[in-house]
């Protein structure tokens, strides 16, 4: 379980193709310190495994579901990524509760600057929208924000200087895409309201 705080911007050092599947290298000296094989680290929002680490920097494989359902697979060498290591338990939740299972993508189509901050839209497929709604929390490659305006088909949102500086969503530029995971609890309720829920389906880890 993460928060959606980002502990460190990141990089991928590495990429290797194996075919169904792909091996990263990424730097992140912060979020390695006493990690261990079998740790968990989200990635863009996404829950990676630790296969191995080696001064400041983590190998982690992702397999074919997460690189097609995630913006994960147009990482290349160089890459600057969002890192987050799980809550710990008795810690602050500074942010929302955060699985690291992405349910979808989308993609960024306006930045609007102001002069503290920034606004972002971002598209929003059909079937995630009823769980987006104002002033409700949403996860965007892995970090947690508050959402300014929910439509059907795209969302805003409103970066601080703070989340400009030391996120990717400050170098994110108008057609990229990233990682949305809506809150796990919009989704239960439906759930035990007998709606059924369609949000889950596909998400990845």
């Amino acid at each position: 379980m993460f928060t959606g705080i980002v502990e460190e911007l990141g990089e991928v050092t590495a990429v290797e193709n194996l075919g169904d599947s792909s091996r990263f290298r990424l730097r992140g000296p912060v979020v390695t310190d006493g990690a261990r094989h079998g740790d968990s680290i989200a990635v863009n929002g996404v829950c990676l495994t630790v296969v191995d680490t080696a001064d400041g920097e983590f190998t982690a494989d992702v397999m074919a579901e997460t690189l097609q359902r995630s913006s994960l697979g147009a990482l290349a060498t160089g890459s600057r990524v969002n890192l987050e290591r799980p809550m710990a338990l008795g810690g602050r939740l500074g942010g929302h509760l955060v699985q690291g299972h992405v349910d979808g993508t989308g993609t960024i189509t306006e930045r609007i600057p102001g002069e503290h901050w920034e606004i972002v839209k971002i598209t929003l497929e059909p079937q995630l929208a009823r769980y987006v709604v104002e002033k409700g929390s949403i996860t965007v490659d892995g970090v947690s924000l508050t959402v300014v305006d929910a439509a059907d088909d795209h969302f805003t949102i409103s970066l601080i200087p703070t989340t400009l500086a030391l996120t990717t969503l400050g170098i994110k530029q108008v057609g990229d895409p990233v990682n949305l995971e809506v809150d796990v609890l919009a989704k239960y309720v439906e759930r035990l309201l007998g709606q059924g829920g369609t949000a889950s389906e596909g998400a990845v880890r």
